[in-house]
């Protein structure tokens, strides 16, 4: 009876060992990510002033009638006025016919003296890794300015670099989140882990359809 005993403590304790080294390695390999996609030099600016001239900027949603929301599309329209983009591309969530992100955000940047005529919908913006694929590959966008909060733009600017656009971002924060902040940054963890597994497994888009270049067909020759 002893052989087992001694035998069934030596598994427990190998097994034990090797979940330990296991769990180890896992935590290296998840830091490793992270700061793959979170810790790389990214040209961030704090002022609009300061952003450098861009053909257009894309503008990420955050939920309707939201602050982070609004503050990311008074950011764009602030851009846009001071002649540093000349398009404004809303990209964010239309599940379902009651609830339009893009729609609401292009509502809110009229309302702020930015012509219609210059602010183009993206309607299946669901994630960040989604806007910026539909933007290079349905919309054509090859440059532009990309506004969110500081939190969401080393990951969004991080998917963009690998997707080949040529990229620059503006801190849309323009006040405190409160609470709300400290679920922001834990939620950027899980994912930047997803991002760099979007670009690892060169994932398409769910919804693609036809070209809409910001811009329209290049003139007739």
């Amino acid at each position: 009876m002893k052989l087992p005993r001694l035998l069934s403590k030596k598994l427990t304790r190998d097994t034990a060992k090797w979940l330990g080294v296991g769990s180890i390695v896992l935590t290296v390999c998840l830091f490793l990510i992270y700061n793959d996609v979170e810790g790389r030099q990214y040209a961030i600016y704090k002022n609009v002033a300061d952003v450098p001239l861009m053909p257009a900027a894309i503008v990420f949603g955050a939920g309707i009638q939201t602050m982070e929301a609004h503050d990311r599309v008074a950011t764009a329209a602030a851009l846009y006025k001071c002649e540093k983009v000349k398009k404004l591309l809303m990209t964010g969530d239309n599940g379902h016919a009651n609830y339009n992100e893009p729609a609401a955000m292009k509502q809110d940047a009229i309302s702020m003296g930015v012509p219609a005529a210059d602010i183009t919908c993206d309607y299946a913006g669901f994630r960040t890794y989604d806007s910026l694929f539909r933007a290079r590959n349905i919309f054509e966008v090859k440059q532009a300015v990309l506004v969110t909060q500081r939190y969401h733009l080393p990951r969004a600017m991080y998917l963009a670099q690998k997707l080949g656009l040529n990229v620059v971002g503006v801190d849309a924060g323009m006040r405190s989140y409160g609470v709300w902040q400290i679920w922001y940054d834990l939620r950027e963890i899980g994912a930047a882990m997803a991002a760099w597994f979007d670009i690892l497994t060169e994932r398409k888009s769910k919804f693609l359809g036809k070209k809409e270049p910001l811009f329209g067909p290049p003139p007739a020759k």
